[in-house]
């Protein structure tokens, strides 16, 4: 495999390989920019198919956090890790103990945090073998409830541009992902008078919010066809492709999962569909100004996070309005927003 000549990879100033015999440690740390400051991003524990797919995604994965930490205003640069495997059989303390280190021999390069399969106190295991590591109870914690209310206030912002709407009432959703993130904004949503339409793998997840939220409950298929404003992705990337963009009747798409637009030509596909797409590392930012505080080792304040987080809207604003004025796709405008950023240091 030519590395260098991969799709995926975008001059990453480092990608490193984790092992660790005794715990069955195996991870990709990928720190894709440090211009800006230390790379930040979570880490990801996932039953991949192969090492190739869990490579991809850590590519896509980092030069994201890159990109979505210039947009957030951040002084850090973008990484991710991935812990292959399935962590319902491999996760224990000394397979997290290992990974701490992994992250601690870069030497501050790089900042871990949760993301999928991982939690807090994960993350404090972690912690007993590096400092490098953010979203500790005590101190950020969780970012999960951060993403889940800039993705809400993301989705308020591609309302009232494209459907000229200050609220939500009667707004109709669909969200694909239940987990913690999707169901936080979930709930949000609800409260907001928005009608639910979901969609999970877990069950529970599904009577849960039918139950507490008024949600119709569809096949995981099925979600994508469903008559609605919005179109929220909430699990895993590559959602919108070639065979679902042409199921789609929502003319916004808005969530907070990762890398959602399978590959760079379904920006303008989406455009020329005539939906508005709120580019997810912008509108999914909110995690990441959270444990940015505690990264920044500030004394961590709740009340200046959620502030902060609130700037999501007015930049999806502004890339709403210089996409519709120069007739370019969402995500070609913000990724050149972005790099401006990067090439100004600041």
């Amino acid at each position: 495999m030519a590395f260098f000549d991969l799709v995926d990879f975008d001059f990453h100033e480092q990608v490193v390989y984790c092992s660790d015999e005794q715990s069955g440690l195996k991870a990709i740390i990928a720190v894709h920019s440090t211009k800006l400051g230390p790379a930040a991003g979570g880490c990801r524990f996932w039953d991949y198919a192969s090492d190739a797919e869990a490579l991809k995604d850590v590519l896509r994965l980092s030069r994201g956090m890159t990109y979505k930490n210039a947009m957030a205003g951040l002084k850090l640069g973008g990484g991710k890790a991935v812990i292959i495997g399935n962590p319902k059989q491999l996760k224990s303390d000394e397979l997290l103990k290992a990974f701490g280190r992994a992250v601690n021999n870069l030497n501050g390069r790089y900042y871990t945090a949760e993301d999928v399969n991982i939690t807090t106190a994960d993350m404090a295991i972690a912690n007993t073998e590096t400092d490098f590591v953010s979203g500790l109870e005590g101190k950020s914690g969780n970012p999960g409830p951060f993403t889940a209310y800039g993705t809400f206030l993301g989705i308020k912002a591609a309302v009232k541009f494209k459907l000229g709407k200050d609220d939500l009432t009667g707004i109709k959703v669909a969200v694909q992902g239940l987990g913690s993130v999707g169901y936080s904004l979930c709930e949000k949503l609800h409260g907001a008078g928005a009608e639910l339409i979901v969609s999970d793998i877990n069950q529970t997840a599904l009577d849960k919010a039918a139950t507490e939220l008024n949600a119709k409950v569809v096949g995981l298929d099925e979600i994508y066809s469903q008559d609605v404003d919005v179109f929220s992705p909430c699990a895993l990337g590559a959602s919108i492709n070639d065979d679902t963009l042409a199921q789609l009747k929502a003319v916004i798409i808005a969530g907070c999962a990762n890398n959602q637009l399978a590959e760079t030509r379904h920006d303008q596909l989406v455009l020329d569909k005539g939906i508005l797409y709120a580019p997810d590392y912008v509108i999914n930012a909110g995690g990441i100004i959270n444990v940015a505080l505690e990264i920044y080792d500030q004394e961590y304040c709740a009340d200046h996070a959620t502030t902060l987080v609130e700037n999501i809207y007015t930049t999806l604003m502004n890339i709403f309005e210089k996409a519709a004025s120069e007739n370019l796709p969402t995500g070609v405008v913000a990724d050149q927003m972005a790099r401006d950023i990067l090439a100004n240091g600041q």
